[in-house]
């Protein structure tokens, strides 16, 4: 589960080059500016992720004028990328001492549930949403790929990556298991229907009758794009089904990319693009994150990111999200 408050500690501390009053923290691989003097190097802090659904408390009140919305039956704060003077900052540093005092706390300790704090979620499309089957199935594990930001780069850079586009549409979930058949959205599995998008999609595409044929209890993955989702950017005249992963939900793991590329192959069924086989990290996480900007492969557009799997260990796999992507 992701960390969206965790424990950290200030790797640096910088001036603002616009602005006196300003500071520039680094937390691990983030930049978060906040007043001059309120932190110093190696102070242990609590920091918020972008994409952080913060609660209505009065530590978070002073977000309200820019940051106040609506999650469906939640109100809060949501934490996004900003530019403060003409450099970006992401996420919120607070105090230690905001947190129970009855504990002493450690290095990446998660506080997401202490403090109250959800991820922010996009409302779906009209045409995603439709009634419920239930809840997302406890058998399949939701995707949600861990930050490069948050990860040990030194450790990264020893290995070659096989590299996907990240592309910007709604998550989907297909899967078959003890003679069922399933769509989800992100968080619930959705009833059999002709108007939703997801379904239509998965019977043009004879999807059912494909992954019960594989034999075994199957979950893919993918980004479902086009129509009606996400202001429809890469131009497409009808929706598109992006597999990225596979689940196999009876050995409860994933298939390394070969196996999911191959598979794919035999199904006939499309992958998100792989952009490259071999990839030598670049000398930092900031020559990662430009690397991370170019053009989508679907359309004459600025990709959302990328997606690294190790091409030697199948536990290493990590995003990288485009600044640009995010500041627009």
């Amino acid at each position: 589960m992701r960390k969206l408050a965790s424990v950290r500690f200030i790797t640096d501390v910088k001036d603002h080059p616009n602005a006196d009053k300003l500071a520039i923290y680094k937390v691990d691989g983030w930049n978060v500016i906040d007043g001059i003097g309120k932190y110093k190097k190696g102070d242990m802090v609590i920091y918020c992720e972008i994409d952080s659904f913060l609660p209505i408390k009065p530590d978070f009140e002073f977000l309200r004028k820019s940051s106040f919305k609506k999650m469906g039956i939640y109100e809060g704060f949501r934490l996004k990328t900003i530019r403060l003077r003409g450099i970006l900052s992401q996420g919120l540093l607070m105090p230690i001492d905001v947190l129970p005092s009855d504990k002493k706390y450690k290095k990446g300790e998660d506080v997401t549930d202490i403090l109250g704090i959800m991820k922010y979620e996009r409302p779906l499309p009209a045409n995603l949403n439709g009634e419920v089957y239930g809840d997302f199935p406890s058998f399949i594990v939701k995707t949600d790929e861990e930050r490069v930001q948050n990860m040990d780069y030194t450790d990264l850079k020893t290995q070659k990556y096989t590299v996907t586009e990240k592309l910007d549409g709604s998550s989907c979930t297909y899967y078959f298991h003890e003679g069922h058949f399933g769509v989800c959205s992100r968080n619930l599995e959705l009833l059999e229907s002709d108007k939703n998008t997801l379904w239509s999609v998965a019977k043009k595409n004879n999807i059912p009758n494909k992954l019960e044929s594989v034999g075994k209890s199957i979950a893919i993955q993918g980004e479902m794009i086009g129509l009606g989702i996400q202001r429809n950017i890469y131009k497409l005249n009808n929706n598109d089904f992006r597999v990225f992963k596979i689940f196999d939900i009876r050995e409860g793991k994933y298939f390394n990319i070969d196996e999911m590329v191959q598979l794919c192959k035999q199904l006939e069924l499309t992958t998100v693009p792989v952009l490259d086989r071999s990839f030598s990290l670049p000398m930092s996480v900031d020559d990662l994150l430009i690397y991370a900007e170019s053009h989508s492969s679907l359309s004459e557009v600025s990709r959302e990111g990328v997606v690294l799997y190790s091409n030697e260990l199948q536990n290493v796999h990590f995003k990288v999200i485009s600044n640009k992507f995010l500041h627009k």
